[in-house]
């Protein structure tokens, strides 16, 4: 099989798109994406863990795992609150980070 040289341009968007597998895989479980729903059902009052948990089939333990990694990949963040802590989603710049992410990937790897 051939190897296929890439462009600068090609390069760049793989790139840019393999900077972004942690919020690829932030957003591909599914416990994340329940998550990520209740939150958004609950935009004005953000969640507790307490309250996420009781809406979850999960563990709190897990809870706060999964909140982690969300938070790692920057689409959720929290406010405090007293003694609790509120979380609540920030998916619109890692959203569209992504966007155009994909928009340079498609626009260069068309080239091929």
């Amino acid at each position: 099989m051939p190897t296929i040289q890439l462009t600068a341009n090609q390069r760049d968007a793989l790139q840019n798109f393999t900077n972004e597998f942690e919020t690829l895989n932030a957003l591909a479980d599914r416990n994340r994406q329940k998550i990520i729903n209740l939150l958004c059902e609950n935009l004005a009052e953000g969640m507790t863990v307490t309250e996420i948990t009781q809406m979850m089939s999960i563990t709190q333990p897990a809870v706060s795992h999964h909140l982690k990694i969300l938070r790692q990949a920057k689409l959720v963040a929290f406010k405090k609150r007293g003694l609790q802590s509120f979380y609540y989603v920030t998916l619109n710049k890692p959203l569209e980070k992504l966007e155009q992410v994909l928009y340079h990937l498609r626009k260069n790897i068309d080239t091929f």
